[in-house]
């Protein structure tokens, strides 16, 4: 009899690492296969001056692993579904343009409640100016599935893969970061107290932006515009979905570099922050390993340094090493931690 091993002792990357080992792309228009946040395929365009690429990328969402049905709306759902798909073509440095949805539904949803749903993806397109071009539904057994492909374009001199730093190039980071991880542990809690007390009243006054950024996050479009404007490409890029951690080693992983963080340049909200102590985690901790921030991850030379350093949408956290073992969290107090990868698994 052969051995078994079970899924959750591999890990949700290692899985993928064995399923996709050995394949070899067929068709000259695919440029990039799997590996990357998207797929990269050759547009046909015929202007020779300015090819154009292609982007494709998917992403399921289970009821029970990646959404809680108890606090997280049908509308928001569906707006949320469309934006974490979105955010991995942005992490190309591409414009998203199309989406299809595949719906598996049980019935114990209603034709209401499928609507509300189809609400918040249609005004997550409209919000990004993506058009809904197709998909597919089908009976669940139980519960509710989505799963989204997003399609989106850029010229092919400006397509950003996670691979590409080199030794002493920086990290740079948008936005903010461990929000979205602390508005999921304000929607835990009430949920918790709601089993215990069901007549309870939840108590979400002064949360907002933590839920907001956990509940309906947005697709950072603003930030691949930007650096269009500042005629800065990222030399790699990739979206915060599993947490700052684990995506920097992604990054320096794809480079066979090391990567080393600064703690005191991780860019945190005063909420976030007071939050994280009221629960008596370590902000920044919940930084590194929250997840879902959906904010880009990126790599420059030194020599943007003074297009980047100012700027109030990024932040300049780290650089890369030329020693692949070098995976280094920088203190506040000038100590060094293990940079490591505690980010979300799907496949636990």
């Amino acid at each position: 009899m052969d051995d078994r091993t079970e899924i959750k002792d591999l890990g949700e990357f290692e899985l993928i690492a064995k399923i996709t080992e050995g394949i070899k792309l067929k068709q000259t228009t695919s440029l990039v296969g799997v590996g990357d946040d998207a797929a990269v395929l050759d547009s046909g365009s015929a202007s020779a001056e300015a090819p154009e690429r292609i982007v494709v990328t998917t992403d399921m969402l289970c009821e029970g692993v990646h959404f809680d049905l108890t606090y997280a709306p049908l509308k928001h759902l569906g707006y949320k579904a469309v934006v974490v798909n979105l955010s991995d073509v942005c992490a190309m440095n591409a414009t998203p343009t199309q989406i299809t949805v595949g719906l598996g539904i049980s019935n114990r949803f209603s034709v209401e409640a499928v609507e509300e749903l189809y609400s918040g993806i249609h005004l997550a397109c409209e919000r990004y100016g993506v058009d809904l071009i197709g998909g597919d539904t089908t009976s669940s057994p139980s519960g509710l599935t989505l799963a989204i492909t997003a399609l989106g374009r850029a010229p092919a001199d400006s397509i950003t893969l996670r691979q590409g730093a080199d030794e002493s190039d920086l990290l740079v980071v948008s936005g903010e970061l461990g929000s979205a991880y602390m508005g999921l542990q304000v929607l835990e809690r009430e949920k918790h107290v709601f089993k215990e007390a069901p007549g309870a009243q939840p108590e979400l006054t002064g949360y907002d932006e933590l839920l907001e950024r956990q509940l309906k996050p947005e697709a950072r479009v603003d930030v691949v515009k930007e650096l269009a404007q500042l005629q800065v490409i990222p030399k790699a890029m990739i979206d915060i979905s599993d947490g700052l951690a684990s995506e920097s080693l992604h990054l320096a992983a794809a480079a066979k570099k090391g990567v080393r963080i600064y703690e005191d340049k991780i860019p945190m909200n005063e909420k976030m922050y007071e939050t994280a102590r009221e629960f008596n985690l370590d902000p920044t901790l919940c930084a590194l390993s929250g997840g879902e921030d959906y904010e880009l991850l990126f790599v420059v030379a030194q020599s943007q340094f003074e297009s980047l350093q100012n700027h109030p949408m990024f932040s300049i956290i780290g650089h890369f090493t030329g020693d692949p073992e070098d995976r280094t969290l920088v203190l506040r107090n000038g100590g060094e931690a293990e940079l490591k990868a505690q980010g979300w698994d799907s496949v636990a």
